[in-house]
C-alpha cells in the first residue's frame, strides 16, 4: 500500500529493501539513480538525464564531472550541457569510440547521479523525541486525530448545546408575546424585567436576557419559522455530535472521510518510481562498494567514516593535521580500520554489545564532528563505546574467542559464537563488579599471548589458554596486579610480534614481545618502558601489522599518520623517542593503526590548509612546499608568506 518515499525530482529507487528497513525500524538508507537514457545521433552517443535525485545541485553535479574529467577519473565526455527550461535536461556527449554504458556506471560511481538518501522518522512522542517505525507513526497518528476529533466534538456541542438552550427561549417567549410585552412594559428597570421573565416562564438568566435583547423585528412569522428551523437543526446536530463522542467506530470513520479529502485534493501520480526487479539480484550491500574506511569515535560520543586515504603520511616528529572537528572537552579515541560490508560490535564500559554494518555508519568529510552514537546505537544515557572489533567474513571459523579486559585488571575468554545474533537494543558482554568498567575487546585464534599493560609502565603476558572459556555474563578473573595504577589496554599477540607504545607526552618505541617474559596470569608482569617526568605515563599500546601506518591521536583531536619505520625499536626499559611534538598541556589520548598508503609526499595547498604540520623535523616537507608554490600560479602570495613563516617557526 505504501510503496515508499516519492520525491518531487523523481529519478528512481533501486530495490525496497531499504524502505522496507526504513518503514520497520524508522532508520534506513536507499539508493536513488537518475533517468538516463542512451541516445545516437549522426554516429555520436548522448547520455540524457531528465531526473535526479532529490536534493542534488545541478551546478555541483556539472563541476564534479568536470573534475572527474580534467583529473581523468572519467575518459570520453566531450561536453556537458544543462537545460532548465522546462524541468531538468542534462545532455552529455560521448567521443564517438566511447563505451555509453560503461560512462553512464562510472557517473553513477563517483558522481551524485546515483546516491544514497538517508531515512530517520524522528519526532515527538508527547513531547520526547524518538525514531519510530512507519506503523507505530500511523498508530500514533490515528490516537493523535481521535484526541483532536472528540476535543472538536466536545467544543462544537458546548456551543451547539448553548445555543439551543436560547433559541427555546426566544420560542418560549414567541408562543407567549403579548404577556411578555406586557411584563416588560410594567418593568420598572431591566433587572425588574430579567427576573419577573424568569420567575414567570421559569427561564434561565441566559435565556431570559436573550429575550430582552430581541429585536422587534423577529416577532414576523418568518424570523419565527427560522427560529424553529434552526432549533430544529440544532437538536439533529447535538444528537450526532453525542453520537460521535459514543462511537470509536464513527470517530475512526471521520478520520477516513478527513485523510480521503486530502488524498483527492493534494494527491498525484508517483513521480518516483521504485525497480522492483532488483530485489531479485541488489542486495543492500550490492549497492554500496566494499571500500577501505576509517572508523572514528570521540571520547564524548560522536561517530563518523571516512576514506582510509584521508590522512597523509607525516614524518616523525610532525604535528599532525586535524582529523576531527572537536570541542576542548573531546577528543578521539578510537580509531579503525574496515571495509563497508564488515560488521562493528561497539562494546561500552557498562558491559553491552552492539553490531552494525560499515555501511551504516554514516560518512563525513575529515574536520566534521560526525554522529552522536546514540542515534546509531541505543546506548543509555551514562553508557560509553569505549571497544570497537570488526567481524569480517573470512574470520569465520579463524577467530574464535573474545578477551574480555576490565579497568581493575580482570580478564575474561567468550566464543565468538555468543554475539552472533545481537538485538537493536544491544546484548549483555560481561558482567561488571562495583566501580569497574570494561575497557578493551580484543579478537583470539585460541592459543595467543595476551598483553596487558598499566599506566604505571608494567606489562604482564601470559597464555590465552590461561583463562578458561566463560559464558557471555561472566565476570572474569585476575589479569594483572596493578599497584595505585589502572589497567590501560590489552593486545594479542605471538613471540615475534612488536609491540608500539607512545606514552602520553608523545614518546614512543618499539619492543619485540619476545622480550617481555612469560609471567602468570594474576602478576605484577614486567617493566614495559622506563617511565621519566620526560615521558609521562603510557597512554597507549599496540602489535604493530604489516604495511600499516600509526596514527596518534591527541586529546585536542589532532591526528598525526606516520610510517611505523619511522619507529625505532628499542630495548623493553627504554624511554623512547619522541614522535609528535605536542602543544601547550596537550597529552596524546590513544593510537591507531591502519593500512599503509601509497607513498606520496604532501601537496602545497595541504601544507598552506594544514600549516601547523610544518616544524623543524620536517625540513623535507618544508622544502617541498616552497618549491611547489613558487613554481604554482594559483596560490596567493600571503598563502606564500604564511607557508614560509610557518616554516621559519
Amino acid at each position: 500500500i505504501v510503496k515508499g518515499p516519492d520525491f518531487p525530482t523523481g529519478a528512481t529507487i533501486l530495490g525496497n529493501s531499504g524502505i522496507r528497513k526504513a518503514y520497520e525500524t524508522g532508520r534506513g538508507s536507499i539508493t536513488i539513480r537518475s533517468k538516463a537514457t542512451i541516445e545516437e545521433k549522426n554516429g555520436r552517443q548522448y547520455i540524457i538525464v531528465d531526473e535526479v535525485p532529490y536534493g542534488v545541485n545541478t551546478l555541483d553535479l556539472k563541476n564534479k564531472v568536470a573534475d572527474l574529467v580534467h583529473n581523468k577519473v572519467i575518459e570520453g565526455i566531450t561536453d556537458y550541457h544543462t537545460d532548465l527550461k522546462d524541468g531538468i535536461k542534462i545532455t552529455i556527449t560521448l567521443k564517438k569510440d566511447a563505451n555509453a554504458q560503461v560512462i553512464l556506471n562510472q557517473l553513477y560511481k563517483h558522481t551524485e547521479f546515483q546516491s544514497n538518501f538517508g531515512i530517520i522518522f524522528l519526532m515527538l512522542d508527547q513531547g520526547v523525541p524518538r525514531t519510530l517505525g512507519l506503523k507505530d507513526i500511523l498508530t500514533k497518528y490515528i490516537d493523535y486525530q481521535k484526541e483532536v476529533i472528540i476535543r472538536r466534538t466536545k467544543f462544537n456541542l458546548d456551543k451547539a448545546e448553548k445555543r439551543a438552550h436560547i433559541l427555546e427561549g426566544l420560542k418560549i417567549a414567541l408562543d407567549n408575546i403579548d404577556e411578555v410585552v406586557k411584563l416588560i412594559r410594567a418593568a420598572a428597570s431591566d433587572q425588574e424585567a430579567l427576573t419577573g421573565l424568569m420567575n414567570r416562564f421559569g427561564l434561565t438568566e441566559i435565556q431570559a436576557q436573550a429575550i430582552l435583547d430581541m429585536r422587534l423585528r423577529r416577532l414576523t412569522g418568518l424570523e419565527r419559522d427560522k427560529i424553529e428551523a434552526e432549533l430544529a437543526e440544532l437538536l439533529k446536530e447535538i444528537d450526532e455530535l453525542r453520537s460521535i463522542l459514543a462511537s470509536e467506530q464513527k470517530v475512526l470513520n471521520i478520520i477516513k472521510e478527513e485523510m480521503t479529502e486530502i488524498k483527492n485534493k493534494f494527491g498525484d501520480e508517483r513521480r518516483t518510481k521504485i525497480d522492483m526487479t532488483a530485489i531479485d539480484y541488489i542486495e543492500d550491500e550490492s549497492l554500496i562498494p566494499n571500500e577501505d574506511v576509517i572508523i572514528a569515535l570521540t571520547n564524548k560520543g560522536y561517530i563518523k567514516r571516512t576514506t582510509s586515504d584521508t590522512f597523509k603520511s607525516q614524518n616523525r616528529g610532525g604535528v599532525g593535521i586535524k582529523g576531527m572537528a572537536t570541542n576542548e572537552e573531546d577528543f578521539v579515541e578510537h580509531m579503525i580500520n574496515i571495509q563497508t560490508h564488515d560488521d562493528v560490535l561497539f562494546f561500552t564500559n557498562k558491559g553491552k554489545v552492539y553490531r552494525v554494518k560499515g555501511y551504516e555508519i554514516p560518512e563525513y568529510s575529515r574536520q566534521s564532528k560526525g554522529l552522536p552514537v546514540v542515534n546509531l546505537i541505543q546506548v543509555d544515557k551514562d553508557e560509553m563505546v569505549n571497544s570497537i572489533v570488526k567481524v569480517t567474513k573470512d574470520e569465520i571459523g579463524v577467530v574464535d574467542n573474545l578477551i574480555f579486559v576490565t579497568k581493575s585488571g580482570l580478564v575474561k575468554r567468550t566464543s565468538l559464537e555468543e554475539f552472533k545474533n545481537i538485538r537493536q537494543s544491544g546484548k549483555i558482554c560481561i558482567t561488571l563488579k562495583e566501580d569497574d568498567e570494561l575497557i578493551a575487546v580484543k579478537k583470539t585464534t585460541g592459543n595467543d599471548f595476551v598483553l596487558l599493560g598499566s599506566s604505571n609502565g608494567r606489562m604482564v603476558k601470559f597464555n590465552e589458554n590461561d583463562v578458561r572459556i566463560m559464558g557471555r555474563t561472566a565476570s572474569g578473573v585476575k589479569g594483572i596486579e596493578l599497584d595505585d595504577s589502572t589497567c590501560i589496554g590489552a593486545e594479542i599477540a605471538s613471540e615475534d610480534d612488536i609491540v608500539i607504545i607512545v606514552t602520553k607526552k608523545g614518546y614512543g618505541k618499539q619492543t619485540v614481545v619476545r622480550d617481555y617474559r612469560e609471567t602468570k596470569r594474576g602478576s605484577k608482569g614486567v617493566k614495559a618502558l622506563s617511565i621519566t617526568d620526560k615521558n609521562g605515563d603510557i597512554a597507549s599500546f599496540k602489535i604493530a601489522r604489516p604495511d600499516t601506518d600509526i596514527v596518534i591521536i591527541t586529546d585536542a583531536g589532532m591526528v598525526m599518520r606516520m610510517p611505523l619505520d619511522q619507529i625505532s625499536v628499542l630495548g623493553r626499559v627504554t624511554q623512547g623517542v619522541r614522535l609528535i611534538n605536542l602543544k601547550e598541556e596537550h597529552t596524546v589520548a590513544t593510537i591507531s593503526l591502519v593500512d599503509k598508503e601509497k607513498e606520496e609526499e604532501i601537496s602545497a595547498e595541504e601544507v598552506v590548509e594544514n600549516s601547523e604540520v610544518i616544524n623543524n623535523d620536517n625540513s623535507d616537507v618544508v622544502e617541498l612546499a616552497e618549491r611547489e608554490i613558487s613554481e604554482s600560479e594559483n596560490l596567493e602570495i600571503s598563502q606564500s608568506d604564511e607557508v614560509v613563516e610557518n616554516s621559519e617557526n
